[in-house]
């Protein structure tokens, strides 16, 4: 009895995950963000990484294990409709809850700014549009719990704090290091790639440099274009200027007059 118990009871998951995966899809009002700032109230841009979040999506969470991006990923999918514009967004996650996808390149004309609609499918549901605002910028940088992911380019290590994280070796940057910065939605490059593409073939730099900010003070900056190896991925290849010491420095960066939250931060010694 026992036995029949524990079989009724993996049946009865089983039927309450498989209903969860054929429900409708809902998008959560506000829930479509940058997918590195999570900023409410930003516009999202052509070629970045935004999360989405709701109720309904994957029935199991999945991961993107190809590139380019497939546009389908645990049943899912996600379309962007312009008018008579629609685009298929590339994936790499899903679960029941959120959605973390590349916003397509050809759903805007570059420079231009609209509210588009978002659609999501679940194994053929579709959920009700949602609108986003689109616009050319809208910087975001990467973070673990407000740490910005800047790493050290001498040693490749993270420039935090010493001991910020137990068991990963990590040191603050000095005035005049070059460290590397990850973020999304600068906005458009030169030669833009494919949906869902790496930028493996070529450097690809922004068409409108970008401006990064450490606690409050600009930095010269080498490089600022998309990340050759990650999908929807800007990289900044920045050097550090000479900003007051601390364990977190504020880390902004500005572009098209909009400026990514204060909140991120990185470590600074003399």
């Amino acid at each position: 009895m026992k036995t029949y118990g524990a079989i009724l009871t993996v049946t009865a998951l089983f039927l309450a995950s498989a209903s969860l995966g054929s429900a409708q899809p809902t998008v959560t009002s506000g829930g479509i963000l940058n997918g590195a700032s999570f900023t409410t109230g930003l516009l999202i841009t052509p070629g970045s990484l935004i999360s989405i979040f709701g109720t309904n999506f994957a029935a199991h969470a999945a991961s993107a294990d190809t590139i380019p991006l497939s546009n389908q990923l645990g049943g899912v999918s996600v379309q962007f409709v312009n008018g008579n514009t629609k685009a298929s967004a590339p994936m790499l996650f899903a679960d029941s809850t959120q959605l973390n996808v590349q916003v397509p390149w050809e759903i805007l004309p570059s420079g231009t700014a609209t509210s588009v609609n978002v659609i999501v499918t679940n194994n053929g549901k579709a959920s009700a549009p949602s609108p986003v605002m689109v616009g050319p910028f809208s910087p975001g940088v990467f973070a673990s719990s407000g740490l910005a992911i800047a790493v050290n380019n001498s040693d490749g290590t993270l420039a935090w704090a010493v001991g910020a994280v137990p068991g990963l070796v990590t040191h603050p940057a000095k005035p005049g290091d070059v460290v590397i910065i990850y973020a999304t939605g600068l906005g458009a490059v030169v030669d833009t790639p494919a949906d869902g593409a790496n930028s493996l073939d070529k450097l690809r730099r922004n068409i409108v440099p970008p401006q990064v900010l450490v606690g409050g003070i600009a930095a010269k900056l080498d490089f600022a274009g998309l990340s050759p190896q990650f999908v929807g991925v800007n990289q900044i290849d920045m050097v550090v200027p000479n900003a007051a010491p601390g364990d977190n420095v504020p880390l902004q960066i500005k572009v098209g007059g909009i400026t990514s939250p204060a909140s991120t931060t990185m470590a600074i010694s003399n």
